[in-house]
């Protein structure tokens, strides 16, 4: 009997075997990445910080040096770890996206690949868009914000100045590109899930006004407790949505003149 089971076809032990495959590729170019990020941790630091110098001088603080702290003798240690390892995923998606797409791409039909495709290249690129608006407009005006409520010493006062830790900045920056990233996929999903008829243009134009509300929730909670990062994160989550009804809009007009092309393909077969 044990030799009829190892007769046959295994095609569990296949996929077991490709996943290892593809997980052992995904892993070592992240590994790789990582190793490099590590060693020109502090140069990628100091690119995360350059929001914060352009903050600086909108404050019209030009006169003073831009200084961050760590106050644990391990801080910025697991600090350049933690750039390290951001660095290395946005370096290893690529492969890893491919390697995920190689994966499943095997069990999907010839029309469900070229359908599911454009979204592997969409979703990064609209995750950098998002992360590139954290970059170049909503840190630096969230650090401007923070610089504002310094208090200059005079008579009567004490002086106040922001220091802020290498953890908490970095942690500041990193949660709002993973916010402003996440909501940037509002499309992408929103299209798949149209593709399978899970939503539809009309249902998400009704559910408009409580998709305003949720954007606005999810904005207080992924974002520091400050109105200019969470109306910056909020207003582009709507504009998002409003995007997403028009994107699901057009899977509608597809599907109908697929659907219109099978039944004239049908109807010349029968004919013939």
């Amino acid at each position: 009997m044990s030799g009829d089971i190892e007769d046959k076809p295994q095609p569990l032990m296949e996929h077991l075997i490709e996943l290892r495959s593809r997980l052992i590729w995904a892993v070592g170019a992240l590994f790789a990445a990582f190793l490099v990020c590590f060693y020109f941790a502090k140069g990628l630091f100091d690119v995360l910080v350059q929001p914060f110098k352009w903050a600086v001088q909108w404050a019209g603080l030009d006169h003073r040096n831009v200084e961050l702290i760590y106050t644990a003798p391990q801080e910025f240690f697991f600090t350049q770890i933690k750039v390290a390892m951001f660095s290395a995923l946005v370096i290893s998606f690529p492969v890893i996206a491919s390697q995920v797409y190689k994966f499943v791409a095997p069990g999907l039909y010839k029309n469900e690949r070229a359908a599911f495709l454009p979204f592997l290249i969409a979703s990064p690129i609209l995750f950098l868009m998002g992360g590139a608006l954290v970059y170049f407009f909503f840190t630096p005006m969230v650090m401007w914000f923070f610089l504002a409520m310094e208090q200059h010493g005079g008579e009567g006062q004490v002086s106040i100045q922001l220091l802020p830790k290498v953890s908490e900045y970095l942690s500041l920056i990193m949660s709002l590109i993973f916010a402003f990233g996440l909501v940037f996929q509002l499309p992408v999903i929103t299209t798949l899930l149209a593709r399978v008829g899970f939503v539809t243009s009309q249902g998400l134009k009704d559910k408009r006004k409580y998709a305003i509300v949720i954007a606005f929730i999810a904005a207080a909670i992924l974002t520091p407790p400050d109105p200019v990062s969470q109306i910056g994160l909020a207003l582009p989550a709507i504009l998002l949505y409003e995007i997403s009804i028009y994107t699901a809009r057009l899977v509608e007009r597809q599907r109908t003149r697929d659907a219109q092309a099978r039944e004239d393909a049908e109807a010349s077969e029968n004919a013939g």
